[in-house]
């Protein structure tokens, strides 16, 4: 019996300059800028644009993304999360992690709004860059292209 056909692969649809959000946490500055080469290049493939907004942590994420999308003047085609959350030897890293990602999907459905989310959440720095790094995880660019394919959802009127 052979294959079902499979449609055109959605991701390499070009998506006709949408204007995408990035909101990027600087905690982890080094992190942070790997998270945002790979996302960057995921868009700018995709033929998208972007506006880049700076918060301190993982935490200010989802607000960034309410209050930007609130006073933007016009509407974003998605948003792409960026940070790293670095567990230590409190609670607290259980909290960023799933008061950030809890926030996100909140968001996601409500506004609605294509999110990726790139906020990494590992036990130590060596596995942060491992994941971050454009050539070796890239989940910088893996968030991009989650918001990217939820946006290509979102243009075929689909549910």
């Amino acid at each position: 019996m052979a294959e079902p056909q499979r449609a055109k692969n959605q991701d390499e649809t070009p998506v006709g300059g949408a204007k995408f959000l990035i909101v990027e946490a600087r905690y982890y500055d080094s992190i942070g800028a790997m998270l945002l080469d790979g996302a960057t290049a995921a868009l700018k493939k995709a033929g998208a644009t972007w506006e880049i907004v700076n918060v301190p942590g993982a935490l200010e994420i989802p607000s960034a993304i309410v209050i930007a999308s609130d006073v933007s003047r016009e509407p974003y085609a998605g948003a792409i999360a960026l940070g790293c959350v670095i567990r230590g030897e409190t609670y607290h890293f259980e909290i960023v992690a799933g008061e950030s990602s809890r926030a996100l999907m909140d968001i996601s459905v409500s506004l609605p709004m294509p999110i990726g989310n790139g906020i990494l959440t590992v036990e130590n720095e060596d596995q942060a860059i491992v994941r971050a790094d454009p050539k070796q995880g890239d989940k910088g660019g893996d968030a991009a292209r989650a918001a990217l394919s939820l946006f290509r959802l979102s243009q075929r009127g689909a549910v």
